[in-house]
């Protein structure tokens, strides 16, 4: 039986990870989280091993022991984080520290979070061969771990590291997230309520949305990848805000018109859309969820849910 070892796995992307890997790969899954953001309930039902620890020291290496592949998430993901330092050694260098581990005991495959933050506001569609040009502390760090992904691969060619960049991810368990939950969350919680969903004037902000289930199904193709490499993970197919209002709408029965307001961050992205070549070529990665049925999927999820 294969043993995977997925870091931030109390975390969103990474317990829909964990549990995923012990359902379709039936494999040993061990759990490493210093529940900073992480939440336990996010593990309710997991069966497997989980260590409390924190990437950015190494003492919990002895206890995870050796594994077969790492699937590293535990980062901050915050994008309005502006404490440099923080961020840098919490996504940079304590990746370094994952590496080092994974040399060290031998595994032979590294997948790992990137962000389509990487890309500021470049042009769309937006391709891995493009020059990183973040807006922010979160996205640059995200585009030195790729740096350093790059660096440790070529030194140790037995060892595969397969970068995604992730668009904008919703779905079930980022319940946690607080401020940083998906629109999707955040909009559903207040039209639940009876109040009018709040978005940026006027809604036509494009972003490429992607079900959390695809981003799943990417991670799991990466463990069958053929060579290093980084490629984006969205739906290829954006949608802006009154799009997800409409969504919303449609799947809670609701007809709630927007309220608007004005943006206050000046470090805005104002449309992302991915590439997917790469994800095809590499992955053999095809998102199955549309804006429409991904949105109306979690909506019956959250309605089933005790949140």
């Amino acid at each position: 039986m294969k043993k995977y070892l997925v870091t931030g796995g109390a975390g969103f992307i990474g317990s829909n990870i964990a549990f995923a890997l012990l359902e379709e790969r039936k494999a040993s899954v061990t759990v490493l989280d210093n529940f900073s953001s992480g939440n336990y309930k996010n593990l309710l039902g997991f069966p497997g091993e989980v260590v409390t620890g924190d990437i950015r020291n190494r003492d919990w290496a002895a206890r995870v022991g050796k594994v077969d592949a790492i699937f590293h998430e535990a980062a901050i993901v915050d994008t309005t984080v502006s404490a440099q330092r923080e961020m840098m050694e919490t996504n940079v260098d304590a990746f370094r520290n994952v590496l080092d581990f994974a040399l060290e005991t031998g595994v032979k495959r590294v997948v790992y979070a990137s962000s389509a933050a990487t890309y500021g506001n470049g042009p769309t569609p937006m391709r891995e061969d493009t020059v990183p040009d973040p807006e922010n502390v979160y996205g640059f760090s995200k585009a030195i771990m790729e740096n350093v992904a790059r660096g440790f691969a070529a030194l140790h060619p037995e060892i595969t590291l397969v970068g995604l960049r992730y668009f904008n991810v919703y779905g079930p368990r980022e319940y946690y997230k607080g401020k940083m939950a998906s629109m999707m969350f955040q909009l559903y919680n207040q039209m639940k309520a009876g109040k009018r969903p709040r978005i940026f004037k006027f809604g036509e902000q494009v972003r490429d949305f992607v079900y959390v289930k695809d981003i799943v199904r990417g991670n799991l193709n990466a463990l069958d990848a053929e060579k290093s490499c980084v490629c984006n993970l969205g739906s290829g197919r954006p949608g802006n805000f009154n799009e997800v209002v409409e969504a919303l709408n449609k799947a809670m029965k609701t007809d709630l018109a927007p309220e608007y307001f004005d943006n206050p961050y000046s470090f805005y992205q104002q449309k992302t859309q991915a590439d997917l070549r790469n994800a095809k070529a590499f992955l053999n990665y095809s998102p199955e969820w549309s804006l429409e049925h991904g949105v109306a999927d979690y909506v019956k999820i959250m309605e089933k849910t005790k949140i």
